[in-house]
């Protein structure tokens, strides 16, 4: 399915200057978005299966910083799929003017 004009912008925005867009993960997959040091996971939908999907490729990151960007209404199904999953990073909405912090227990 392509994607859409607001996930493409995301991805690019969370990228910077010096990131890059899809990058391919050992054992299968693409990080939407990196940075030297940050892994970016954009997902719009909001289906906690496709959530757990994004978890897991930014688990499988090496990047010390970890970023999963959700509209503002799942910003509170991620942070619980977060959790769930064992994945500590932040959780932010799609404008950037709010995050959660997400830490391992």
């Amino acid at each position: 399915m392509a994607e859409t004009g607001s996930h493409k912008r995301a991805k690019r925005k969370a990228a910077g200057a010096s990131g890059q867009t899809e990058i391919p993960l050992e054992g299968g997959g693409r990080l939407d978005a990196a940075s030297p040091r940050k892994a970016t996971e954009v997902e719009r939908s909001g289906d906690p299966r496709k959530l757990e999907l994004a978890a897991d490729r930014l688990r499988r990151s090496d990047r010390p910083q970890k970023v999963l960007q959700v509209p503002q209404k799942d910003m509170e199904k991620a942070v619980e799929v977060m959790n769930a999953m064992g994945v500590s990073g932040t959780v932010k909405n799609m404008s950037g003017t709010k995050r959660r912090s997400v830490r391992k227990r």
